[in-house]
């Protein structure tokens, strides 16, 4: 998700959850939402520090209006980048951030999209030629996109019909879900429910100081020692990973492992996406959905046609691209890794 990666990316402060909308532990409510995007960016509608860094980033309306106006939005918002860059100082790194291309794959899908690089692409190569060829551009992403037509889960009305007592924010329409239990005592339960639902693919959540991982084809724990983490099956295989053994191994040698593999890093990335303040109120299970399927805010999915979304622990979701200009970047970099390239 975008304000968790790029906190991660830019060696920022954390997000206050995965969306706008999210879950406040500690006042026991929902908090954010739409009124994130009415109005100025304001201090509060900051989510992370990872801002700070921005010499460029589109007017707060925009993240709306691309899903009502998609062509007019991405032109002016490359347009303002354009305009904005003419006029910044030439002695220093400038940072922008384009996020019209996300609503407008999500909406309009690849082909829109190419029309739009194919303009980014000009303005690029006009930059270039107004600085000298001695300027290095490096773009990134902040997440991928699986490009398929996506279609809801009832994830929150299926548990609570069932009697669980479940708080999953609905806003964007995403292919992952984060679920806070009332109960903390029933979260197994909760979890072995999700995953007869439709769409979804695997839930993770802590168990002491481990986490389950548990799929229509089975349960795993993700299990962390001085040695580093193992996957250990319980019956079945949810992340396809028997092959790799269930011995511990360190951090970068899972990197290097599975970082091709159909849910890429997902070992480490897992562990760490519960035991470590990627947003401030983690979920109690995260949910990641299968490609083909999102979960979201009703009305908002009831007027786009959601032809692209991104969220789940899978391969068109997490990897994201990183190129240059003047450099060659090794094949695969973790985000958390991904700072020191990107401030050079």
């Amino acid at each position: 998700m975008t304000n968790v990666a790029l906190s991660a990316m830019l060696g920022a402060t954390p997000p206050a959850g995965y969306e706008s909308l999210y879950f406040d532990r500690a006042a026991g409510e929902l908090r954010g939402g739409i009124k994130k995007y009415i109005g100025r960016r304001t201090p509060d509608k900051i989510p992370s520090s990872y801002m700070d860094d921005l010499d460029y980033q589109e007017p707060l309306p925009f993240e709306f209006l691309i899903y009502v106006a998609p062509d007019t939005v991405w032109r002016a918002d490359m347009q303002k980048f354009r305009e904005r860059f003419r006029s910044a100082p030439q002695t220093r790194d400038y940072f922008a951030f384009l996020k019209a291309t996300d609503g407008l794959l999500h909406s309009q899908g690849p082909a829109r999209l190419n029309i739009a690089l194919e303009s980014l692409d000009k303005i690029l190569k006009e930059i270039q030629s107004y600085c000298g060829a001695e300027t290095e551009i490096v773009m990134f992403s902040d997440h991928g996109m699986n490009l398929e037509e996506n279609r809801r889960v009832a994830l929150a009305s299926t548990l609570q019909r069932r009697g669980f007592r479940v708080v999953i924010p609905a806003f964007g329409l995403c292919s992952y879900a984060a679920a806070y239990c009332r109960d903390e005592e029933r979260i197994p339960e909760v979890a072995r429910a999700t995953v007869e639902i439709k769409g979804v693919d695997f839930v993770a959540y802590k168990d002491g100081g481990a986490v389950v991982v548990e799929s229509d084809r089975g349960q795993a724990r993700i299990e962390s020692s001085s040695e580093g983490l193992r996957y250990l099956i319980a019956t079945g295989d949810p992340l396809a990973l028997g092959s790799f053994g269930q011995e511990f191994k360190t951090d970068k040698t899972w990197f290097a492992r599975t970082a091709d593999h159909i849910y890429p890093d997902a070992v480490p990335n897992i562990y760490k996406s519960l035991f470590t303040p990627r947003v401030q109120h983690t979920a109690d299970i995260l949910i990641s959905l299968k490609d083909g399927y999102y979960y979201g805010w009703s009305p908002f999915g009831r007027f786009v046609r959601l032809l692209a979304t991104h969220g789940n622990a899978l391969q068109s979701s997490s990897n994201a691209f990183l190129m240059s200009t003047h450099r060659a970047f090794p094949p695969h970099v973790r985000a958390d890794d991904a700072q020191a390239l990107l401030r050079g």
